[in-house]
This record gives C-alpha cells, sequence and structure tokens, in this order.
C-alpha cells in the first residue's frame, strides 16, 4: 500500500462494435504485445460465436457469462501470532470482474482441443455459459476455499 495518495482508476474507453465497456476490458486482456486490432479480432469472433450458439444478444450472452465466472468471495493470507490463515474475504466488484476475466482467457489458452484462438475462446464462453468448463470450476474452487475456511473469518481486517 501507497503511503502518498489512492491510486487514480482509468476509465475504459467502450469498443467500437457493441460499445460495452465490459467488453473493452476482454479485449485488453486478452491483446498480446500491444496488437489490439488481432485482440478485437479475436474477441468480436468469439462473442458472435457464442450468440449465435445459444440464439441471443452477444452482449447479453457475454454478460450471463460473466456472471456465472464471477467470484463472490476469495480467500486471502493474514498472519496472526507466527501462523498464516487463510481468510475469507468478500470480493469487490471490480476485482470480481477482473478475476472473471482473466479466468476466461487463462482457462481459453490452456484448451487443447480447438486449433484456433477464437475457437477456443468461444469454447470456453460456451461452458462458462452452461455452468462448467476451467473458468467456472476455477470460480466453484474458490468459494469451496473460502468457505472450507470459514472458522477463520474472525480474523479479517
Amino acid at each position: 500500500m501507497s503511503r502518498r495518495r489512492a491510486a487514480v482508476k482509468k476509465d475504459v474507453t467502450p469498443d467500437a462494435q457493441y460499445g460495452s465497456i465490459v467488453v473493452a476490458k476482454l479485449i485488453n486482456c486478452t491483446m498480446v504485445d500491444g496488437k489490439k486490432s488481432r485482440a478485437e479480432h479475436i474477441v468480436y469472433r468469439a462473442i458472435d460465436g457464442l450468440a449465435k450458439k445459444i440464439d441471443k444478444d452477444p452482449v447479453e450472452s457475454f454478460e450471463e457469462v460473466l456472471e456465472n465466472v464471477k467470484p463472490l468471495v476469495e480467500v486471502k493470507s493474514r498472519r496472526v501470532g507466527g501462523a498464516t490463515y487463510q481468510v475469507p474475504v468478500e470480493v469487490k466488484s471490480g476485482r470480481s470482474l477482473a478475476l472473471a476475466l482473466k479466468w476466461l482467457i487463462n482457462a481459453a489458452k490452456s484448451r487443447k482441443g480447438e486449433k484456433t484462438m477464437v475457437s477456443r475462446l468461444s469454447a470456453e464462453l460456451l461452458d462458462a455459459h452452461n455452468k462448467k468448463g476451467a473458468a467456472y470450476k476455477k470460480k466453484e474452487d474458490t468459494h469451496k476455499m473460502a468457505e472450507a475456511n470459514k472458522a477463520f473469518s474472525h480474523y479479517r481486517w
């Protein structure tokens, strides 16, 4: 933590195609080596593929996926008297969105069945919509860890 002043939050400009800030954040998370147009291509095609498979509005279907993947609680390490405890803490909305986007991208990158990143991301979004897949499992594991360490919740700060 800085002792000077609070960090200033930068505003993300909405994306060009859908006008959504959340999609713009996904594009920024997907981007590698500053190649934004390539990341836009991947994300737009993946979201369109998801929308075709579930017959809904693309942004609405993507936001449903995010609601399925966003964590509500997580554990943070807290050192008390020489022992380290995993203390369950509620997740703020900005962090939960950031975690969900990161989990989706990492899960898509680690998929082996599909050949292109577009198909990997589209398949991961569809799996998350159906409440399965690696990103959804990561959320469930986080919640299970917090539930298991509920006894240490009085160490919350």
